[in-house]
């Protein structure tokens, strides 16, 4: 695994000395299975990676915000009431989007010269961009001394994406804040609660980097944003209030009838049948953990991808091809991760077929790949906690 670099000395490095920083951390987060429906507030069992965005800060007497990152450079604006984007694609959109969502809250506040680094890859999935902007956001908030709660996180943290353009759910900045080591996290969000849910014993999991990038831009953004629109308008026409109202009471057979006699657009029909197969898919697969059933959280995962692949058409060959490979070399399941289109796999295995089904990875699907870098791309996913959690540690006072 890389190290990574202390940003107080890239802090210093850029900015000059100073009073000592403070710190945050905001984890990444793999999602183990329920995928696209977190923005139809259906609940998802992601877990925080140990991999993270870490922010070293200081407070400035003015409203200036300059963020320095370890891999893109220098960015720095004005903090005010009206901020509006950046360049279309620009990491500076998510250092803005966290104080526009502060400032709706809070009101505009003091800025703060930061330095930032990161050892979770970009664009795989693994939420690095939620990432950034619940450290930031942390940072900013934190350096005007307000402590904020998870609940009042997260009501400005998923419109803080969507200032981004992506109009996504609150799963992964909900994982990144309140995750707890040795779990995965069963998130509700009607209303919103994390449950924590052991990771069982032998259990073992790989994010497998597809080498093929999911960049929220472009195209990519607006079929995400298509799959979306999809499932909310087929919800309408079948005239449910909500998904979990549809799903309350009735089986997935009872819920496919319908959906195969009143929605006439295939997109809308795909939709439906992927949203709420993949909201009983998270139920059996949290009762599959609890009851330490490896073969069926196993066969859970691959009808998961199943579904993305061929109801939501979010999957691609080299994900498709990186979730077979992992099959032969021994898995129990694997399935794409994250909002598809590119980025990563979630590999699972028993603990003690782990180091043959990561030889076999390599042998199988990376072999012929001169990019691959077995660090970055072949992570061993070790449930580690959140960013709520971390700042405790990361701030404590050193024990002497």
């Amino acid at each position: 695994m890389p190290e990574l670099s202390d940003p107080r000395a890239l802090l210093a490095e850029s900015f000059g000395p100073g009073a000592p920083p403070a710190l945050i951390s905001a984890p990444g987060r793999v999602n183990l299975i329920g995928e696209h429906i977190d923005y139809h507030s259906l609940p998802v069992l992601p877990m925080a990676l140990r991999r993270s965005v870490r922010v070293a800060f200081r407070l400035r007497t003015d409203c200036h915000i300059r963020a320095i990152s370890a891999g893109y450079g220098l960015r720095e604006f004005e903090w005010t009431a009206e901020l509006v984007p950046s360049a279309a694609g620009d990491w500076e959109n998510y250092l803005r989007a966290a104080a526009s969502a502060i400032s709706r809250k809070w009101g505009v506040k003091r800025g703060i010269d930061a330095a930032i680094v990161s050892d979770l890859p970009p664009a795989a999935g693994l939420s690095s961009s939620s990432a950034l902007l619940v450290a930031f956001t942390l940072s900013l908030l934190h350096a005007n001394g307000e402590a904020p709660n998870f609940e009042e996180l997260m009501e400005i943290l998923p419109e803080g994406e969507q200032f981004v353009g992506t109009r996504g759910g609150g799963m992964d900045h909900a994982a990144s804040l309140a995750s707890q080591a040795g779990c995965a996290s069963l998130i509700e969000f009607d209303p919103l609660s994390v449950r924590a849910v052991p990771i069982p014993p032998g259990w073992a999991f790989l994010v497998a980097h597809s080498l093929t990038v999911a960049e929220k831009s472009g195209a990519v953004r607006q079929r995400y944003n298509a799959c979306r629109a999809a499932g909310t308008t087929a919800l309408a026409t079948l005239g449910f209030p909500s998904y979990r109202a549809a799903i309350e009471g009735r089986t997935l057979a009872e819920l496919e009838d319908p959906a195969g006699h009143k929605l006439v657009s295939a997109d809308e029909r795909s939709g439906f049948l992927h949203v709420v197969s993949e909201a009983f898919r998270v139920r059996t697969a949290v009762e599959a953990m609890e009851k330490y059933d490896d073969s069926g959280f196993g066969r859970l995962l691959l009808a998961s991808h199943a579904s993305l692949r061929d109801r939501l058409h979010v999957s691609s060959p080299a994900l498709d091809r990186l979730v077979e490979a992992a099959m032969d070399s021994g898995a129990l399941g694997a399935r794409l991760t994250g909002a598809g289109f590119g980025g990563c796999a979630v590999v699972f295995c028993r603990t003690e077929d782990l180091a043959a089904v990561r030889r076999g990875l390599i042998q199988r699907y990376y072999a012929d790949s001169p990019g691959f870098d077995e660090s970055m791309h072949l992570i061993h996913a070790e449930p580690g906690p959140g960013a709520l959690i971390s700042m405790k540690e990361l701030n404590a006072p050193p024990h002497h």
